[in-house]
C-alpha cells in the first residue's frame, strides 16, 4: 500500500506521470509508476539502486518510450514523447554526465546548438559571452574565467554550468539527476541554492538523489520508489529522513 501525506495535488499539476509500466526483456523497470509536480514545488525522487528513479526521469524527457501509461503537460497529454518534443513542451533535465563540451567554455556549453550568429555564418562570442556572464551573475554562480575549458572546471563549476544552462532554457519543469553527486559541501550548498531559486522563480524541480539530508534540507515533497513502484509520498514538513530511510528499507525487503 501506497503511504501518501502530500496535498499538492490541490493545486493543478504542471506534470503528470500516469500508470508508467516499462519493461527490458524480463526486467520491469517501471510497475505502473504515477508522479506529478506541481509549479514551484521541489519533488525528490528517492529510493534503492534499480528501483526505477533513472528511467522514471528519461520517460518524463521523451528519452525512453513507456511501455503503458500517459504522459500530461499543463493538462495536455503528450503522445509518443521525444526530447525535442519534451523541450518544446517546457521539459528539461540535467543529467549525471552533466552532457558538457569539456573542449568549449562556459558561453560555448550554454549556447550549444544555440549560438547567437551575425550575417547569417559567424558565431557572435562577444555577445555570447556577455550574455553567459549576465545569466551566472544572476544564478549567483562564480566562475572566475568563462574563456577557460568546461573540462577543466571543478565539478561544482560544472554542474553549476549545466544548470545555467538548463535556466537559459526557461523550461517551466526541470529533472536533476544526483545534482551533488561526488561534490564536496561547500560546492553541494551552491547547488541546493541554485535549486531553491528555481523553485523561487516558479520552476517545477524533480530531483532525484540518494542524499536524504540534503533532500529534506531543499525538497517540499519525497516520492519513494521500490521495484519501479511508488511506496511512499510524503510532505518534508510531516516526515524525517528517517522515515523515508525505513520506506526504503521496507521497499527492499519486498
Amino acid at each position: 500500500m501506497t503511504v501518501c501525506y502530500n496535498n499538492s495535488m490541490s493545486i493543478q499539476p504542471i506534470l503528470q506521470l500516469q500508470n508508467i509500466h516499462k519493461r527490458f526483456g524480463a526486467v520491469t523497470a517501471l510497475d505502473g509508476m504515477n508522479l506529478h509536480v506541481v509549479p514551484g514545488e521541489i519533488l525528490a525522487i528517492v529510493g534503492d539502486n534499480g528501483c526505477g528513479k533513472s528511467t522514471l526521469m528519461k520517460v518524463g524527457c521523451g528519452v525512453i518510450q513507456p511501455d503503458q501509461g500517459h504522459i500530461v503537460c499543463n493538462g495536455k497529454p503528450l503522445q509518443g514523447l521525444q526530447p525535442k518534443e519534451a523541450l518544446k513542451a517546457g521539459i528539461s533535465a540535467v543529467y549525471q554526465d552533466l552532457a558538457l563540451d569539456p573542449m568549449r567554455d562556459c558561453a560555448g556549453n550554454i549556447f550549444l546548438g544555440k549560438e547567437i550568429t551575425y550575417f547569417p555564418f559567424f558565431i557572435d562570442h562577444k555577445s555570447m559571452r556577455r550574455k553567459t556572464e549576465q545569466l551566472l551573475h544572476e544564478l549567483s554562480i562564480h566562475i572566475p574565467d568563462i574563456t577557460q575549458p568546461a573540462g577543466s572546471l571543478s565539478g561544482g563549476q560544472r554542474q553549476s554550468l549545466a544548470i545555467a544552462r538548463a535556466m537559459h532554457e526557461k523550461t517551466p519543469i526541470m529533472f536533476f539527476d544526483e545534482p551533488t553527486s561526488a561534490m564536496g559541501v561547500r560546492e553541494s550548498a551552491k547547488i541546493l541554492d541554485l535549486l531553491r531559486h528555481l523553485r523561487e522563480e516558479g520552476i517545477a524541480v524533480i530531483i532525484i538523489s540518494h542524499n536524504l539530508f540534503q533532500v529534506f534540507d531543499v525538497a517540499d515533497r519525497v516520492t519513494v520508489m521500490a521495484a519501479g513502484k511508488k511506496v511512499a509520498d510524503v510532505l518534508c514538513s510531516e516526515s524525517t529522513p528517517e522515515e523515508v530511510n525505513q520506506f526504503i528499507l521496507r521497499g527492499r525487503a519486498k
